[in-house]
């Protein structure tokens, strides 16, 4: 009887990853997916997984930031704001060997994606030739390259892709509705032509957003909606559960549970069949047990390193050491 059972599962299993691919969804069919008993939702998860990935296998990204602090934003959640007092301190652009030089450490310890990030609005023409240095220095090192700089017009994008850049982040971070909760420095509108220049350009997308600011569950389901139905989705979509920061409006926000996090991981897998997963910020407060869930539920891209631009990642080692467990192997680089 269990063995009939389990053929219906994996037949329906297979004509909803099917129909996923290809659907354009509405809150209702994603809030049902989400809503659905967790051990059919991970099983619809992970057999949508083995069907676009290496079922154990994770890619490594290192992500630099360039020129922390003294960002003109507002965001609730970012000690790099200077509407903050989280006692950063504001910090020049890198020089580009030193970013080469950081670049060549991560490669080497076994990531394959380098991002790298700036603390802008958006950037100035003064700060562009390093930027594209640093993108043509590490793409010469065999790494894919990302860069977060804030809002772009469409000639900087171009700009950026001529260089060789592969990946852009811009993260809408929440739902259309929540978003004014969370930033009012500028609009979910303005994310959002961000992300369409940066199409036009002919890079890929990575945009994901933060769960646990204080958000309910329609407005998780709202913002991966909003990603799954833009002409395409992104490549890349990193899901970040907050990390709550001392002199930011949220710094003493609820905890996301848990479980809850695994559904949003496992909805962006489903409705995202063939877009990475980045598992990214928060893992520090995440157990290995929730951790490994996630990687079940369709997450196949981290983090590496001890930091995220100003915030506490896991070491190396204590990565090295669970995948050790789960027998998860790193991504080989794709790179050109």
């Amino acid at each position: 009887m269990m063995t009939g059972m389990n053929e219906e599962c994996e037949s329906d299993c297979a004509t909803q990853s099917m129909e996923a691919a290809l659907a354009r969804w509405s809150r209702k069919e994603a809030e049902a997916i989400y809503d659905m008993p967790f051990n059919d939702l991970l099983f619809l998860a992970q057999t949508i997984h083995r069907q676009n990935f290496d079922r154990n296998r994770v890619q490594l990204s290192r992500l630099l930031s360039i020129k922390t602090g003294g960002c003109p934003e507002d965001c609730g959640y970012c000690s790099q704001s200077a509407h903050h007092e989280t006692g950063l301190k504001a910090s020049k652009p890198m020089e580009v060997k030193r970013v080469i030089e950081e670049a060549t450490k991560a490669r080497d310890a076994g990531a394959t994606r380098y991002c790298m990030g700036a603390a802008w609005r958006s950037p100035k023409e003064r700060d562009m030739d390093a930027v594209l240095a640093m993108i043509e220095g590490v793409k010469a090192l065999g790494m894919e390259t990302c860069m977060t700089l804030g809002m772009l017009d469409l000639s900087q994008a171009q700009r950026l892709k001529a260089a060789g850049l592969d990946y852009y982040n811009h993260n809408i971070d929440t739902s259309a509705r929540y978003y004014g909760q969370v930033v009012s420095t500028r609009t979910f509108a303005d994310r959002l032509e961000t992300l369409g220049r940066v199409r036009e350009a002919g890079i890929k997308v990575c945009c994901g957003g933060i769960f646990g600011m204080g958000e309910e569950k329609a407005d998780r389901i709202d913002m991966l909606v909003t990603l799954a139905n833009l002409p395409e989705p992104p490549e890349s979509v990193p899901i970040n559960m907050l990390i709550p920061i001392r002199g930011t409006p949220l710094a003493d926000a609820e905890p996301m549970d848990p479980i809850d996090f695994i559904r949003t991981i496992a909805l962006a897998r489903i409705m995202m069949p063939k877009s990475s997963v980045r598992l990214s910020a928060g893992r520090t407060a995440m157990s290995d047990e929730t951790q490994a869930l996630c990687f079940f539920a369709g997450a196949n891209s981290i983090f590496v390193g001890d930091t995220l631009l100003t915030a506490d990642n896991p070491g190396e080692d204590k990565d090295s050491r669970l995948f050790r467990r789960l027998g998860i192997e790193p991504m080989h680089c794709e790179a050109k």
